[in-house]
């Protein structure tokens, strides 16, 4: 399963490849890594793109946020799961966020044990 995640903090990267290295060594899951929702719309439109199945985006994120990310994602690529990471619980992002079309919606802290679990029956 190929699994876009994007988010602002560089060091997310590092969190998720440490949370996720049994995985990654057993080939369940390659991760890939954006650090704004605009490098994440160049490389999903790239020609060079992989065929990533899931999306994991920070909600607030400066430029284009995760909630405009989202939108274009469910426009321009329909078939795409997107799931929503955020700091904050609040119900009006958690409400627009499941009317833009995600999947799920994660709290950070993140439960490693329950996004693993949730990602990999998607």
């Amino acid at each position: 399963m190929k699994v876009m995640v994007v988010d602002d903090e560089k060091d997310v990267e590092f969190l998720f490849r440490q949370r996720f290295r049994k995985e990654i060594r057993e080939g369940t899951i390659e991760l890939f890594f954006a650090f704004s929702g605009e490098e994440a719309l160049a490389f999903l439109r790239s020609i060079s793109a992989p065929d990533i199945v899931l999306v994991l985006s920070d909600i607030n994120m400066p430029g284009m946020t995760g909630l405009e990310l989202l939108k274009n994602v469910k426009e321009s690529f329909s078939q795409l799961r997107v799931c929503m990471i955020t700091a904050y619980g609040d119900e009006t992002n958690y409400k627009t966020a499941m009317q833009f079309g995600a999947e799920d919606y994660f709290t950070k802290p993140l439960d490693f044990d329950k996004l693993k679990k949730d990602v990999l029956a998607l």
